[in-house]
């Protein structure tokens, strides 16, 4: 009777693992939920979820996009969040790393402000567990826009334009640090994009991608195991991962996440960026040590270009062949770059246009 109820368990088992493979026959590469895919599917971007102690208003959204743009949130009146996170090159810079006040030199790539808003941890070792704490470090980075958050709020306090917005939108013309990153986070939640050819393909346009984009997207799922880490519609899995990847400044190893964490095994670690409109943000990596995307294509079929002790385990050598490697960035380049007008076209408010 024993032997009855383990063999009937084991066929339990079994049984899900082979409906599952006959489910998935046939289906678009988009839709099929196997282990390499991770714990969600590639497809479209989900309506974006905003906090309940900060709703969206076209009010705070304006403003945000105003503080966004706006130089004098900086100590010398020169950097604003736009400086390393600029529309026209993919919401970040041209780095390799960023430049802050008096052209100081930051030691990490800037990463994306388009489609963060789906990212659980901000910047890229994850220390910001939201976009209003992420708005709020830079202010007070000397590196960066090198002020504090109280000079600065008397800076804003001293523009009745801004002061006479904050009382319309949050009922008080007492100006607070935590309205100002409410204020820009609630502006950066309005930067989706949502119309790259990949999304068309996913909702079910066939020719919305080239024969060579496709063969890319099966690379990307497949033999390039792009989606154990790059998956789910925001194309990110949002951990971190220890890539072998070379330093911006060898003399100064970053730890990453473990700077966080304190964790050993966090060492080198970090945040997965989304692929999508990668094309538009070269160079790569959080050192911006890969010029282009074709160098990021060799340091994964390479495994790493760093040997370390904490390499992720899902770097190897990936073999792959000159075509497959063009496809892939075709991939990347082609499918993955979005054209939603209200993210792609989005223009800097000049000077003269903001709050005096």
């Amino acid at each position: 009777m024993r032997r009855l109820i383990v063999f009937s368990s084991i066929v339990f088992l079994i049984l899900p693992l082979k409906v599952l493979g006959q489910e998935t026959q046939g289906k678009p590469i988009t839709m099929v939920d196997v282990h390499s895919l991770g714990p969600q599917k590639l497809g479209n971007l989900p309506a974006v979820m905003t906090p309940p102690n900060n709703p969206q208003s076209s009010l705070k959204i304006l403003i945000g996009k105003q503080l966004y743009f706006d130089t004098r949130l900086s100590k010398d009146n020169t950097i604003s969040c736009a400086t390393c996170h600029n529309p026209a090159m993919g919401w970040s810079d041209a780095g390799p790393t960023s430049s802050g006040i008096n052209g100081q030199k930051g030691g990490r790539r800037a990463p994306p402000v388009s489609n963060a808003a789906y990212s659980p941890l901000q910047f890229w070792d994850g220390r910001a567990p939201s976009l209003e704490e992420q708005a709020k470090g830079p202010i007070q980075n000397p590196i960066e826009m090198g002020n504090t958050h109280e000079v600065m709020i008397r800076s804003v306090q001293n523009i009745k334009g801004y002061v006479e917005e904050f009382k319309q939108a949050y009922g008080t013309d007492d100006v607070s640090i935590d309205m100002v990153a409410d204020a820009i986070a609630a502006f950066e939640r309005t930067v989706v994009t949502t119309d790259s050819p990949f999304d068309r393909y996913a909702r079910g346009e066939k020719n919305a991608l080239s024969k060579i984009e496709k063969d890319g997207l099966e690379i990307f799922t497949g033999k390039g195991h792009c989606t154990s880490c790059h998956w789910g519609p925001y194309f990110s899995d949002g951990r971190f991962h220890n890539l072998g990847v070379l330093e911006f400044d060898p003399a100064k190893p970053d730890m990453g996440r473990f700077d966080v964490t304190k964790n050993p095994a966090d060492k080198g670690a970090f945040k997965t960026p989304t692929v999508r409109d990668v094309a538009l943000r070269a160079p790569y990596m959080h050192s911006g040590t890969e010029k282009t995307l074709e160098d990021v294509v060799d340091l994964y079929d390479k495994g790493g270009r760093v040997r370390s002790a904490n390499l992720d385990p899902l770097i190897v050598p990936l073999g792959l062949s000159a075509y497959e490697k063009k496809a892939l960035v075709a991939f990347m380049r082609i499918s993955m770059t979005s054209t939603n007008p209200e993210v792609a076209n989005v223009k800097p408010i000049p000077a003269s246009e903001l709050p005096k």
